[in-house]
Order: C-alpha cells, then structure tokens, then sequence
C-alpha cells in the first residue's frame, strides 16, 4: 500500500510540474488582478458558504447515529467529532484516511469495525443517490443557457442521472430482499473476468446489506434519504455562494444553479482520488480550467475562485479537526495508519468469507 502511495505521489507531482510549464508558456497570468479579485471578493458569502459545509457535518453525524439506532442509541452530537476528526485526516493525508470515520465510530459506540463499514458502503450509496437527483433535477429543470457547454448532452446526463438513481434504488430494494442471491450471482458474473474482482463485488454487496438491515423501516430509509438530500443541498449552496462571492468577475457572480453543477462534477470527479497536498493543486487547476473553457472565467478570477471553492468546501474542516483531534487526544497520522490496516483486514476477511459479514 505505500509503494502505491508513493507511485501516485510521483506521478501526481510530475503532473502538476508538466501542468506548470506548459501554463508558463501558454497563459497570460497578472497577479496583481488576481490578488484585487480576492480583495474584492464579498467574504460574507464565503463566510456562508463554510458555514454551510460546517452544517453538512452535522447532518452526516444525525444520518449515522440513525444507522446506528438498531445497535445503539446515541446522541448524534457525540459523533460530530468523529466526522470532523475523519474529514480532517482525509483533507490532510488523502483518501487513504477514508476509514478513519467508521473506526472512530467503532471504537467510540463499541461496536465492530466491520458493521460501521457496512454503514459507510451504504452512507456512499445514499450520497451519490441524493447528489444524482440533485444535478439531474438542476439541469433538467433550469432555463435554457447558452453559457452550459453542449446543453443537449448536459439534459441527456441528467436524464441518466435520474435513471441511475431509480436503478440505484431498485439494487437497495433488490439486496435487501435477496442480498446473499444478488452478491452470488454478482460474484459469479464477475468471477467469469477475476475471481479476485468477483469476491470483492460480493463482499461489498454484502457489505451494503448489512447497512441497509440497520435501517429497520421504511420511515428510516425515507429518514436517511431526506438527510442525504438536505446535506447535499446545503453542500450545492456552499459552492454556489462562493463562486457568487467573486463579485468583480460577472460570469462568477451571475453563477446559476445548473452552471454550478458541472463545476461541481469537475471538483468531484478530481477528488475522487485525493493524494495529501497535491490533491489540493490538481483540483484547483480542474476546477479554474473549467470556468474558463465552459464559462469565459478570466484566469485569474477562475484560480482565485477555484482555491477559494477548495478552501470552503474541502479545508475549511482542518481548523476545525485539527482542534477536536487534540481535545479528543486522537493522533490523526497514528488513527489513520490504524484504520486502514484494519479496514484492509476486515475486507479481507470479507472478501473470503462474505456470507458471515455482519
């Protein structure tokens, strides 16, 4: 696991410096009007936009102790350190520090590791379903803009997305039923291209039942839908806000919903595999790339507003981590190499046996 770490931290760095030299030579860059950008930049709006993202915190932790509710009554303040303290180690140390949240939750309600993985694989599920209506319901509904790159292909995405998400809540209704049938099945067909890829679908289908079996009702499902959606809402606005905050830059402080979507789709498809640090420049140069190729964004308030979108939505957690990591006397570099090695273990007892996760 380090070796690859240490590869992707190559390649992500000769990336960055080829991105470097060929910008030199390319783009015409005036810091001065970069730095009046930040200046002049409404800060209340940024203020609401952290805010916002702060709420989804604190969402995530009710939608949790909501999943817990089966095994353990909690107060969903008691585990609000838990996805600060996570979130914190993933902004700093990358996606590797994704099981710090259930290891945390694991330890702090003494339960298994294995059944707040379980959580995390369906906590997953829910995201993508609710950030899937969201985008296709902002694309499908919004008037017609001519600033959208290819619009036609944007509404035909978007009507995926919807597809996607009833496709999505169809698998949920279909492993809850039938999950030992669904992840046979699934280990068979794949099986067929890896026996090791057919074990690891199974195992995670397994995994995704048994998050599923913690919510006890329909009203839960409906529950953790509705906070999905709230918490995503409030993560939209974020972004949202703080483009509009760029107020000398028309084509930033006009931002619309629909607009702000497909600069969303960009953040995330980049941060999906979040290396520590570099990450940070990868995504700002994806995200200020496409304000000026789909939006006209001059560069400079492009790479203002773009550091500023990572700054909110993605860092503003560190302050925030770093102080309830020390109140809580968690180490974060130490609870992250902890709980990657025994999140690879619990998967790999998984993935073996899938049959007896529970």
């Amino acid at each position: 696991m380090k070796n690859k770490q240490w590869i992707l931290w190559l390649v992500a760095a000769v990336v960055v410096v080829a991105l470097v030299v060929v910008a030199r030579g390319r783009i015409h860059f005036d810091w001065g009007i970069f730095l009046q950008q930040l200046k002049l930049a409404d800060w209340r709006d940024i203020g609401i936009g952290v805010a916002l993202i702060w709420l989804g915190y604190a969402i995530r932790s009710v939608r949790w102790a909501l999943f817990l509710k089966p095994v353990r009554r909690v107060s969903p303040f008691s585990l609000v350190g838990t996805q600060v303290i996570g979130f914190t180690g993933v902004a700093l140390l990358g996606r590797p520090a994704d099981f710090v949240r259930p290891y945390l939750v694991a330890k702090r309600v003494r339960v298994t590791l294995s059944s707040q993985i379980a959580v995390y694989v369906v906590e997953r599920m829910f995201d993508a379903g609710a950030m899937a209506l969201i985008f296709s319901l902002a694309l499908i509904t919004a008037p017609h803009d001519a600033s959208l790159p290819h619009p036609e292909v944007l509404r035909k995405i978007a009507f995926s997305g919807l597809a996607g998400t009833a496709a999505l809540a169809a698998l949920a209704v279909m492993v809850r039923i039938g999950g030992r049938a669904v992840a046979a099945g699934a280990e068979k067909a794949f099986g067929m291209l890896s026996h090791k890829l057919g074990k690891s679908v199974a195992s995670k289908i397994h995994a995704f039942r048994d998050g599923l079996d913690m919510l006890a009702s329909l009203k839960d499902v409906a529950l953790a839908f509705f906070y999905s959606l709230f918490m995503w809402a409030a993560i939209t606005g974020a972004y949202l806000m703080t483009t509009r905050a760029f107020v000398d830059s028309p084509p930033l402080a006009g931002m619309t919903l629909a607009r702000c979507m497909v600069l969303m789709a960009a953040s995330m498809l980049v941060s999906a595999v979040q290396l520590p640090v570099i990450g940070w420049f990868t995504q700002i140069a994806a995200v200020a790339a496409t304000m000026q190729s789909f939006f006209a964004v001059r560069w400079e308030p492009a790479l203002g507003s773009a550091a500023m979108l990572l700054a909110v939505t993605f860092l503003s957690v560190i302050p925030l981590g770093l102080i309830w990591s020390r109140i809580e006397h968690v180490s974060l570099r130490k609870v992250s190499e902890e709980s990657e090695h025994a999140g690879e273990e619990a998967m790999a007892v998984a993935e073996a046996a899938p049959e007896q996760v529970t």
